[in-house]
């Protein structure tokens, strides 16, 4: 069934793209069809398949984006933009991916992977969802203010991953998405999070990604507050003084906290230093690990502050990530892990405490905020948790597995969430993209963890 594609060049055109929402089932899919799908695939391992088995490859056996349904929805420049916002009925009822890269690595065979096929796949398969591509690594990134609102109306977004290192501009070698691009997205992204919109699950190179803009929107945030001598409205100065203290001394936080792996290495000291939130791992992670509940790390040892170890407490026994969950109840979760790069444990709890820190100083005041210069601080995440971790021979190596960002409604006191994994749920243990390998049936993606784990996640941001 599978062909050679390294020649295959896009086919379809916005003339081929599907009016209607699914292709199982074309018309028929809607939010609770599919999210009552996606209910059923998790409910058990053992239900038969609900929906008609249709084939996904194309009559040749590719299954490759751009090449034919049901991978006909492909952003390859403006015009195919512009005319996806023409249609919100496309968009609003599909989830849209981002690839940073053409790839996300060279598996076991020798094989490019595109794990976004897998993504589009599996949604297809289990709900009937349909998937938009943006491909940003050879379209270049069209106008964020304008792509953002309209992908985060929809199911999801997945930022997939890829082979670049995001403490290394160089390796960003795409003339039209450099590095910098991929951060003014991924930051746009991560304060686009609304009661009406999509949740956003970060994979891989997209977990770096969040983590890296994580730590610069704090900056930013410290910045302009400090660099502010009064605000409007705010008659008695408390607003602005409660924020600058806050800044303050999350700045002198951020300048004095050192990263260091558990040899004792230091490989980062200060948020300004270019391995400050990403950096190499100890050593490359490549096919199964079992996730292990995450443990507060040992302050002394580490040198790490009481006061951020502290705040993550606080932020994992109030809020619930669906992973932390997912592990505790099954018998154990094993996934595909696929990197040589992690996040540092310490930039997240960092992340995490400046968060909570600025969130509760708003609070009392967020209706000067609302109306200020700063109201954007309102848009930022009220902390993030991490999940999960990895260890080899009963070593950690990956402590920052992955993360749950939570976003707490300021006068609902609802939480909306996002999720990043540095592990990728979407691969099976073959580590191949389908396309490349037999199509796998409904019966073996409901036997994987990995794959119940991603569609757990697109089960409860759907939620939200």
């Amino acid at each position: 069934m599978t062909k050679d594609i390294k020649s295959h060049k896009n086919q379809t055109t916005i003339a081929d793209w599907r009016q209607t929402p699914g292709y199982l089932h074309e018309g028929r899919s809607d939010f609770e069809s599919a999210h009552i799908l996606l209910g059923r695939f998790l409910a058990d391992r053992t239900s038969e398949d609900p929906l008609d088995e249709k084939e996904l490859f194309a009559q040749d056996g590719i299954f490759e984006w751009g090449h034919a349904l049901p991978l006909e929805k492909v952003i390859n420049s403006r015009e195919d933009l512009e005319f996806l916002l023409k249609n919100p009925n496309l968009y609003r009822k599909s989830i849209t991916i981002i690839e940073p890269w053409e790839h996300v690595g060279i598996n076991a065979v020798g094989e490019e992977v595109r794990a976004s096929k897998n993504v589009a796949y599996i949604a297809q398969k289990v709900a009937d969802i349909d998937s938009i591509l943006l491909p940003v690594w050879s379209s270049g990134i069209i106008d964020p203010e304008i792509v953002i609102p309209a992908i985060t109306s929809g199911y999801a977004v997945i930022v997939e991953g890829g082979d670049p290192s995001t403490y290394d501009a160089s390796t960003w070698t795409s003339p039209v998405c450099p590095r910098e691009d991929m951060f003014a997205l991924v930051e746009k992204l991560l304060i686009s999070r609304s009661p009406t919109s999509a949740t956003a699950i970060f994979i891989c190179v997209g977990h770096q990604l969040a983590a890296e803009c994580h730590i610069r929107l704090i900056r930013r945030a410290v910045k302009e507050v400090l660099s502010l001598t009064s605000l409007e409205r705010d008659r008695s100065g408390m607003a602005l003084k409660s924020l600058q203290e806050v800044s303050q001394r999350i700045e002198a936080m951020g300048k004095k906290l050192q990263v260091k792996k558990r040899d004792g290495k230091v490989v980062a000291r200060g948020w300004n230093d270019e391995h400050f939130v990403v950096t190499r791992n100890e050593c490359t992670e490549v096919g199964d690990r079992v996730l292990l509940p995450y443990q507060s790390p040992d302050g002394d040892a580490l040198n790490i502050p009481w006061e951020l170890i502290h705040a993550h407490d606080v932020t994992a026994d109030a809020h619930e990530g669906v992973i932390d969950t997912t592990i505790q109840y099954e018998r154990e979760v094993s996934i595909s892990m696929f990197h040589s790069d992690e996040v540092n444990e310490e930039a997240i709890l960092f992340a995490n405490w400046s968060y909570r820190s600025i969130h509760d100083a708003i609070v009392p005041y967020r209706h000067i905020i609302a109306a200020s210069a700063l109201s954007w601080l309102i848009q930022l995440p009220d902390a993030i948790e991490i999940l999960c971790s990895t260890a080899v021979d009963g070593a950690l190596v990956t402590e920052c597995s992955a993360t749950c960002i939570n976003y707490k409604d300021f006068e609902t006191k609802k939480i909306r969430r996002s999720f990043t994994c540095q592990f990728h749920p979407e691969l099976l243990s073959d580590l191949r993209a389908i396309g490349n390998c037999e199509a796998p049936s409904y019966s073996t993606l409901k036997n994987d963890d990995g794959v119940r784990l991603f569609v757990r996640l697109l089960y409860a941001g759907m939620q939200e």
